[in-house]
C-alpha cells in the first residue's frame, strides 16, 4: 500500500522540491499550505489541501481525511528582517503554528515528523565548521522561533511519542535541473537570484552588504546547498524514521564556504554576463562566515550532496530564471 506524507508548506521553495523527491520515491503526497507565500503552480506532485497552521479544525480534517504516515514540516515565515520588525508574526506562525500541527498529529496518532530548521539557530558561531552540538544562540526572532520549535518537538516526543528529525539548513540554492520548479520569492532576498536579476535586468544593481569582514576577500562566506540535495536529505530522513530511527538533528550543508564575491564571479562565469554591483553597509548581525559540518548526516543518514558545486547550482538557477522571465512576459 502506498504511504502518505503530509507536507506543510509544500507549495514553497524547498517544500516543492522535496515533494518532487518524495513522489519519485513512491510516496503519496498531500500538500498542506495556505498559499500566503507558496505557489499553486508549484503543487505538481500531489494533492493540495488548502489550510492554515493556526486552524486546528482544518488540520484535524486533513489528518482524518488522509491519515498520513508522517509529516514533513516546511511551513514557516523566513525573512530575518521581517522577524525583527514583526516578531509576533514569527512566534505565532512558526512556533504556535507548529504546536497546533503537533496537537493534530497527537490526536490522529501520526508519530513521525521531519522539521525544516535552520542554521540561524546557532546565531554567531565561535568556531567553524559548525557541528550539531554547538551552542544555539539565535540573534533574531526568526532563528529563535525555529529553536523554540526544536524544544517543543522534544517535549511532544516525551508526551506523545512523536519522533522527529530536525534538519538545520544552510543556504538553499538552485532549482530542479529539469526546470519544473525553482526559486520564487516575493520579495527576493537571496544572493544567487539577485545576482541573476542583475544579469537579466538592466535597471537592477546588486548591493553587497559589507566588504570589510575578516574573510579572504572581505565579503561574507556562506555554505550553499543545492535544493535537490536538500530534498534528498528529507527523503533519507523519512526513511530513517520509517526504519525506527531515534529522534535526532542534522546540519545540511556542503562543508565548503563561498564568499559573496565568489558567487558574483561564478554567476558572471556561468552566464557570460556582468553583474552590476555596489558595496553597501554591513547588515546588523551578519556573521562573517557560516559553514556546516555535514559529517553526521553522512554517517547516520547516508546523505551527501552531489549537485552542490557552485557552477551547477547557478546553472540550474539561471535556467529557471530565464523560464520565469518568459512566464512573466506572457502574462
Amino acid at each position: 500500500m502506498t504511504k502518505t506524507v503530509l507536507v506543510t508548506g509544500g507549495a514553497g521553495y524547498v517544500g516543492s522540491h522535496s515533494c518532487k523527491a518524495f513522489a519519485e520515491a513512491g510516496w503519496s503526497i498531500v500538500v498542506y499550505d495556505n498559499l500566503s507565500r507558496g505557489w499553486r503552480d508549484f503543487v505538481q506532485f500531489g494533492e493540495l489541501f488548502e489550510g492554515d497552521l493556526l486552524d486546528a479544525d482544518r488540520l484535524d480534517e486533513a489528518f482524518e481525511k488522509f491519515k498520513p504516515e508522517a509529516v514533513v514540516h516546511f511551513a514557516a515565515f523566513a525573512y530575518v528582517g521581517e522577524s525583527v520588525d514583526q516578531p509576533g508574526l514569527y512566534y505565532e506562525n512558526n512556533t504556535l503554528g507548529t504546536v497546533r500541527l503537533l496537537e493534530a498529529m497527537a490526536k490522529a496518532g501520526t508519530d513521525k515528523i521531519i522539521f525544516s530548521s535552520t542554521c540561524a539557530t546557532y546565531g554567531v558561531p565561535t568556531e567553524m565548521p559548525i557541528t550539531e552540538n554547538m551552542r544555539q544562540a539565535p540573534i533574531n526572532p526568526y532563528g529563535m522561533s525555529k529553536l523554540f520549535v526544536e524544544k517543543v518537538l522534544d517535549d511532544y516526543e516525551v508526551a506523545h511519542g512523536i519522533r522527529s528529525v530536525k534538519l538545520r539548513y544552510f543556504n538553499a540554492a538552485g532549482a530542479s535541473p529539469d526546470g519544473e520548479i525553482g526559486e520564487r520569492h516575493e520579495p527576493e532576498t537571496h544572493l544567487i537570484p539577485l545576482c541573476i536579476e542583475g544579469v537579466l535586468n538592466d535597471t537592477f544593481k546588486l548591493t553587497i552588504f559589507g566588504d570589510d569582514f575578516e574573510t579572504r576577500d572581505g565579503t561574507c562566506i556562506r555554505d550553499y546547498i543545492h535544493v535537490m540535495d536538500l530534498a534528498d536529505a528529507h527523503m533519507k530522513a523519512l526513511d530513517y524514521l520509517g526504519g525506527g530511527g531515534a529522534s535526532d538533528v542534522f546540519n545540511l550543508g556542503t562543508g565548503t564556504g563561498t564568499s559573496v564575491l565568489e558567487i558574483v564571479h561564478a554567476v558572471e562565469r556561468v552566464t557570460g554576463k556582468p553583474v552590476p554591483r555596489e558595496i553597501g553597509p554591513r547588515r546588523p548581525g551578519d556573521p562573517p562566515a557560516l559553514i556546516a559540518s555535514a559529517e553526521k548526516a553522512a554517517r547516520v543518514l547516508g546523505w551527501k550532496p552531489v549537485q552542490s558545486d557552485v557552477d551547477s547550482v547557478i546553472a540550474t538557477a539561471y535556467q529557471w530564471h530565464l523560464k520565469e522571465l518568459a512566464r512573466k512576459a506572457a502574462l
